[in-house]
């Protein structure tokens, strides 16, 4: 063996006991989990469900820091550029890792390679929300509404590349119709304009829509889900009202930079896993009419890859483009 090799697989062993070392040691401070969006959305709602119950498993508190921007690449790149030590992490959701990588002709970042894939949370439909002066009170209806006013209904995103901004785009496309885009920073002030009637459209997640619909601020046609919500028992789905296939479901998951020790890796899995897995957070997931997806790192990996492959064909069969 040469002098060379001896020293690389030196390095190596030392490296390796330096790993084991700081996973043994994990986690001795604080973790932030960061939200790519402005809170009160989705992303938003699945960190703080799943944050306390972890912090107790841990015996380290879990801080969610919410950074909005660009569709959630700002703050997903500067995650998967962070030190691989597992005290920074990202909800990683459907917009961020399956819509962006195609929607951006750079987006920073690879799902596949750029992430060490902690586990999935849950999955979620949306509820199609619009202002009371649309005049529809059905999906056939908004749709015919708005053939007889081609780009005159402005929808409301979370922002660019954002699962919401795709399940509305891909509704247009399917309906054969003309919507404006309007995007924000966050779905807290997409909603905000919504409830003001500066847009008519929103592709809400669901825990925001009980209360604005109950109280008439808005109104609610339909699911996009695959089957009805029993949050909205009373709401058909997209597909059942008007576009057989059409299905917007999004998905939220954990993950942390490529490089972090798989020993902190899966420390993190037990306690997302034993968090999904109490009825406390069963109760919350169920209140927001998500539906639990306790994963492996391995399982949550393969769920990137097919939710990427399926939404980046999406992307480029629509023609979506940034405004």
């Amino acid at each position: 063996m040469t002098l060379a090799r001896r020293f690389m697989l030196a390095v190596a062993a030392l490296m390796l006991s330096a790993q084991l070392v700081e996973a043994d040691d994990y986690p001795s401070r604080a973790i932030t989990l960061v939200v790519p969006y402005a809170a009160g959305g989705g992303n938003d709602a699945m960190a703080r469900i799943v944050a306390d119950r972890m912090s107790r498993s841990l015996g380290q508190q879990i801080v969610i820091e919410n950074r909005g921007g660009a569709g959630g690449t700002i703050a997903t790149r500067a995650v998967a550029k962070s030190p691989p030590d597992g005290y920074a992490l990202v909800i990683g959701g459907t917009g961020t890792l399956a819509v962006n990588p195609t929607l951006y002709a750079n987006a920073g970042y690879d799902p596949r390679r750029d992430f060490a894939p902690v586990g999935l949370i849950a999955t979620s439909a949306l509820v199609i929300l619009v202002h009371p002066s649309v005049e529809a009170n059905t999906v056939p209806e908004l749709i015919a509404y708005a053939k007889k006013h081609p780009g005159k209904l402005n929808y409301a995103s979370a922002g660019p590349g954002s699962g919401i901004h795709l399940a509305a785009e891909l509704f247009a496309s399917m309906a054969g119709i003309k919507l404006t885009h309007v995007p924000y920073k966050g779905s807290g002030p997409a909603l905000n304009d919504l409830i003001g009637g500066h847009v008519q459209i929103y592709f809400s997640s669901l825990p925001p829509a009980v209360g604005m619909r109950s109280e008439g601020k808005v109104r609610a046609l339909a699911v996009t889900g695959p089957k009805r919500s029993p949050i909205f028992p009373d709401l058909p789905t997209v597909t059942e009202e008007a576009l057989p296939g059409y299905e917007a479901v999004l998905h939220y998951g954990i993950a942390a930079p490529a490089g972090t020790p798989g020993a902190i890796v899966d420390q993190l899995n037990t306690a997302l896993r034993d968090a999904l897995a109490s009825d406390e957070t069963k109760t919350l997931l169920e209140g927001t009419g998500a539906e639990a997806m306790p994963s492996t790192p391995e399982e949550y990996a393969a769920d990137i890859d097919s939710e990427e492959t399926r939404w980046s064909r999406i992307v480029k069969d629509i023609g979506v483009k940034l405004n």
